[in-house]
C-alpha cells in the first residue's frame, strides 16, 4: 500500500510525464480493446450451431482457362446427394431471391415492404441442421408444405405489429401467396444468415420452373446453394472423392470441369473465393496493428522514464543509503507503472464505449463490449493491463533500481547504453518503424483506391442511372422506356440485363463458328437492345451495331473474346456464328467493341458477348442531364409508378453501385487512417517529452555555444542531426517491411499500381514533419533562451 501511495505523490509531482503517458497508454490500449472485440466477433460467426464441426457448404470450383468459384451448385445437386449416398444425416438445399416486394394485404389496404436481405425457399431440413430455434408453430412440420413461411420475430413485428401472425398471409413479388405457420427467433448479429423470411422450397416451381427442375445440371446460380451435416466419422475427402463423378455421371457431354467441394462452416465467413466479404488476413492485420500501437505507447512510456529517471537519480540514491533494497525500489517503480496503466485503462474503457456505435456502422455489424457478462473481453483487459504494466514498467524499473547510491546522489548517471547505440535511440527507431509501416500502407492503399475508383473503366458510369424492369412483356417494357425517354434531361435509354460492370453476372460455354467443341472458356452474356453501346459509351473496333429486335438476332463480342481465340485481328469474327446456352441462344457476331471492366479490379476482364436476350432484361439504363437531375429524377419516378403501380420505386446511380466494389477496401483505408493518426499522435507525446528532457540536459551547452557565437541553425542541428539519422535507421528498417505487406495486399487486384520510390519518399518526408511539429516548439524555446539564464541556472 506504501508503495501505492508513493506512486501517487510522484505521479502528481511530474505533472506532464504523467499525462503524456496516460495518454499514449489510454490510446493504444482503446484501440487495443475495439480490435479484440472486432476480431473475436467475427471468429466467432455461426459458432452457435449444434455439431457445427459437421456442417459444410456444397461448393462449386469451375475449371476452364482458369479456376473459378461459386458458391452455388447445380439446384439438382441436392437431391441427388440426399438419395445417392449415405454420408449425411441432413442435406437442405436453400435459394435466396434478393430485395423482393412483399405485400400484407389487411382489409381493402396493401402494405409493400422491400426486403433488403431476401427471402429464402428452403427445404424443411434446414432448419435441422442450422439452430435457429423457432418461437412459435410446430418445428416438425415446418415449411414441409407448399405455400408455407416462417418469419423471424423481428419482420412479424414490423408486418403484425403485436398481431399473432401465425395463419396470416404475405405475397412475393405480387406472385406467390404465402401462409405463415411459425415465428423464429431473432437470429443473433454474429451469423451470415440474414434473410428473415423463408418460404417452402417445394414452391419453387411457381417461381422459377428451371431452377426447381431436378434436371437442370447445365447452370449454376449463386443464390442456389446446398448445406449438409455430415454423419459421425464421415471425412470431407471421401465426400469429396464421391462428388467428383458427378460432371460425368449427370453430364456427360459437358466439356465444363466442374469439382464439386465441401466447405467447413466456420470458414465460410472468411473464404472470399465464395463472396464472402472478410478475409481471416485482415484480421490478423488488425491485431497486428493492434500490439504495434500498444507496442508505440509502451516505447513511449519506456523512454519517458529513462529520461525521467536520470532527474529521480538522487532519490534512488537516497533510498538506497536509508537502507532501501534494490527489489524494493524495483518494484516502487512498478507500483508507478501499474497506477499509470490502470488510469489509463479506465480512460480506455470510456473511449471504446464512446467509439464502439462508430465502428459499428462503419462495418454494418452490432458488436457489444459488457464487462460483466463477457469473461473474455475482462480477461483481455486484465491481461493487457498485466502485460502494459510489465512491457512499459520492467526496464525503467530495473535501471533505476540498479543505480550505485554514490553516483546517484551526486548525479553522476550515465544513460544505459549497448554499444555505440543505446536503449533510448533503439526504442524511437522502434517506434519510428511502426509510424513509417503505417504510412506506407495508407499511402498504397488511399493510391490503389484512387486508381480503381477513377481509371477508365472502358465505359461511361457518370451521370446513368438504373431503373429495375417490373413488367417483362415486350410491350410494356417498349411503352415505359418511349415514356421515359420524352422526360425532359433524359438523354439516352437502354433496356439491359446489366450495366456493363456488375456482380450480377451470367456466365456461359459456348461454342464458335459452329465447332463442334465447346471452347474452353467461359463467356459473359449481357443481355441488351442496340441503345447498350452508345448508352454506355462503348466503342466499336470492327463491324457494326446490333440492329433493333425484340429476339436474339445478331451478337457483339469484346477484344477479350477474339485474343481467347488467338485470333490476329476483330475483323477475324465479324459473320461467325456464336451459340451460347448449351446452343438455346445462337447468332451471327456483327461486331467487336472495345474492353471493358465487367467486373472489379479484383477480376481480369472476361470474354463478353452482347445480344437482344429480352426475357433476361431487368434494367432501364437511362443516361441524363445533371444540371437540372432532381427534376429529372421526379418525373422519373411519376412514370414509372404510373406504369408500376404495385411496385415500390427504387433507382441507383452506376457510379455508387460500381463504388460498393469496394467497401471493405474503403473501410479499411478508413481503419488505417485513423491508425496511423493515433500511433503519429502517440509517437509525437513522447517526442515532445523526449525533446523537453533532451533541452532540460543541454541547457549549459545551449548556452555555451550561444555564447561563442553558435546561430539558432547551428543550436536546432543539435537536436535535428540525431533524429535526422533515426528516421534514417527507422526506414531502411521500414521500407522493406512496408513493401512485402503491401505488395501481398495488392495481389488480391488484377489491376494495381506499382509500389513506387516516391511512396518512401513521402514517408520520410512525414516522419520528419511530425518530428518537427512534435519536438519543433521545444528545440526552438531552447535554441532562444537567453544564454546568462541557461549558464546560471547552472
Amino acid at each position: 500500500m506504501n508503495h501505492f501511495k508513493i506512486a501517487i505523490r510522484n505521479l502528481q509531482r511530474y505533472r506532464a510525464y504523467t499525462v503524456i503517458n496516460v495518454m499514449g497508454l489510454a490510446l493504444s490500449m482503446c484501440c487495443g480493446i475495439l480490435i479484440f472485440t472486432l476480431v473475436k466477433f467475427h471468429l466467432g460467426f455461426d459458432d452457435f450451431h449444434y455439431n457445427q464441426d459437421r456442417i459444410y457448404r456444397i461448393v462449386t470450383e469451375e475449371h476452364r482457362d482458369n479456376i473459378s468459384y461459386t458458391p452455388g451448385v447445380p439446384s439438382p445437386l441436392g437431391k441427388a446427394f440426399r438419395n445417392d449416398y449415405t454420408f449425411a444425416e441432413k442435406v437442405a438445399r436453400i435459394l435466396t431471391v434478393d430485395e423482393p416486394l412483399i405485400t400484407i394485404q389487411e382489409g381493402n389496404e396493401n402494405r409493400k415492404f422491400k426486403e433488403k436481405d431476401g427471402v429464402a425457399f428452403a427445404e424443411p431440413e434446414f432448419f435441422d441442421i442450422f439452430n435457429f430455434p423457432l418461437l412459435g408453430g410446430n418445428k416438425n412440420s415446418i415449411l414441409s408444405e407448399p405455400n408455407t413461411a416462417v418469419i423471424t420475430e423481428n419482420l412479424a413485428k414490423r408486418y403484425f405489429g403485436q398481431t399473432d401472425p401465425i395463419n396470416k398471409t404475405i405475397k412475393i413479388n405480387n406472385q406467390i401467396l404465402f401462409k405463415i405457420t411459425g415465428v423464429l427467433k431473432d437470429f443473433p448479429p454474429n451469423t451470415d444468415r440474414r434473410t428473415g423470411i423463408y418460404v417452402a422450397y417445394a414452391s419453387l416451381k411457381q417461381y422459377n420452373d428451371w431452377l426447381a427442375s431436378d434436371d437442370s445440371w447445365g447452370g449454376i446460380s449463386d443464390d442456389l446453394q446446398c448445406f449438409t451435416r455430415l454423419r459421425p466419422n464421415v471425412s470431407k475427402e471421401a465426400v469429396e472423392k464421391a462428388l467428383f463423378t458427378y460432371v460425368k455421371k449427370y453430364r456427360p457431354n459437358s466439356k465444363n470441369v466442374h469439382h464439386y467441394k465441401l466447405q467447413p462452416l466456420p470458414d465460410i465467413h472468411f473464404d472470399t473465393r465464395y463472396g464472402a466479404s472478410l478475409d481471416k488476413n485482415v484480421l490478423w492485420v488488425f491485431s497486428f496493428i493492434g500490439l504495434f500501437l500498444i507496442i508505440t505507447a509502451c516505447v513511449n512510456f519506456i523512454n519517458l522514464a529513462t529520461a525521467q529517471a536520470l532527474k529521480r537519480s538522487k532519490e534512488v540514491g537516497i533510498r538506497k543509503v536509508l537502507g532501501s533494497f534494490r527489489t524494493q525500489i524495483f518494484w516502487q517503480f512498478m507500483s508507478e507503472t501499474g497506477v499509470i496503466t490502470l488510469l489509463a485503462m479506465v480512460l480506455s474503457v470510456g473511449l471504446s464505449f464512446f467509439f464502439l456505435p462508430y465502428l459499428n456502422e462503419w462495418f454494418n455489424i452490432q458488436m457489444s463490449i459488457n464487462l460483466i457478462s463477457d469473461w473474455h473481453i475482462s480477461l483481455f483487459i486484465i491481461l493487457l493491463v498485466l502485460a502494459v504494466t510489465f512491457l512499459a514498467g520492467f526496464y525503467p524499473g530495473l535501471i533505476m533500481s540498479g543505480y550505485r547510491p554514490i553516483q546517484a546522489i551526486k548525479g553522476n548517471i550515465s544513460r544505459p547504453t549497448h554499444g555505440a547505440f543505446n536503449t533510448r535511440r533503439t526504442l524511437i527507431v522502434t517506434q519510428f518503424v511502426i509510424s513509417q509501416v503505417l504510412i506506407i500502407g495508407m499511402i498504397v492503399i488511399a493510391g490503389q483506391m484512387h486508381y480503381v475508383k477513377d481509371s477508365d473503366l472502358g465505359f461511361d458510369k457518370e451521370a446513368l442511372v438504373m431503373l429495375p424492369m417490373m413488367d417483362p412483356k415486350i410491350a410494356a417494357m417498349n411503352t415505359l422506356r418511349d415514356q421515359l425517354g420524352k422526360i425532359r434531361g433524359v438523354e439516352k435509354i437502354s433496356i439491359c440485363s446489366t450495366s456493363p460492370s456488375s456482380q450480377d453476372n451470367w456466365t456461359s460455354i459456348f461454342k464458335y463458328d459452329n465447332r463442334l467443341e465447346d471452347e474452353n472458356f467461359g463467356i459473359s452474356v449481357k443481355a441488351s437492345d442496340e441503345k447498350y453501346v452508345s448508352t454506355f459509351g462503348l466503342k466499336l473496333l470492327a463491324g457494326r451495331n446490333i440492329f433493333h429486335s425484340d429476339s436474339l438476332k445478331e451478337f457483339l463480342v469484346n477484344e477479350t473474346f477474339v485474343k481467347k481465340l488467338n485470333l490476329k485481328s476483330p475483323g477475324e469474327v465479324i459473320g461467325k456464328r456464336l451459340s451460347i446456352n448449351g446452343g438455346t441462344l445462337a447468332a451471327p457476331i456483327v461486331g467487336v467493341i472495345n474492353d471493358f471492366h465487367d467486373q472489379s479490379f479484383h477480376e481480369n476482364i472476361n470474354a463478353v458477348c452482347i445480344g437482344s436476350i429480352s426475357s433476361n432484361y431487368a434494367y432501364y439504363a437511362v443516361k441524363i442531364n445533371m444540371s437540372n437531375f432532381r427534376s429529372t429524377l421526379g418525373a422519373m419516378e411519376k412514370t414509372w409508378v404510373a406504369m408500376n403501380p404495385d411496385q415500390l420505386y427504387e433507382y441507383h446511380f452506376l457510379d455508387e453501385q460500381i463504388g460498393r466494389f469496394y467497401e471493405t477496401e474503403d473501410l479499411m483505408l478508413r481503419l488505417i487512417e485513423i491508425f496511423t493518426l493515433i500511433a503519429i499522435f502517440i509517437g509525437c507525446l513522447g517526442l515532445y517529452g523526449l525533446v523537453s528532457f533532451m533541452a532540460s540536459q543541454k541547457i549549459k551547452e545551449i548556452g555555451i555555444r550561444k555564447v561563442l557565437g553558435g546561430t539558432l541553425i547551428n543550436i536546432l542541428w543539435i537536436f535535428g542531426r540525431e533524429f535526422s539519422l533515426l528516421i534514417g535507421i527507422a526506414l531502411v528498417i521500414a521500407a522493406p517491411l512496408g513493401w512485402s505487406l503491401m505488395n501481398a495486399w495488392l495481389q488480391n487486384f488484377k489491376f494495381r499500381i506499382p509500389i513506387s520510390p516516391w511512396v518512401f519518399g513521402i514517408t520520410i518526408l512525414a516522419s520528419a514533419i511530425i518530428v518537427l511539429l512534435a519536438a519543433g516548439f521545444q528545440a526552438v524555446k531552447a535554441s532562444i533562451r537567453n544564454p546568462v539564464d541557461s549558464l546560471r541556472s547552472e
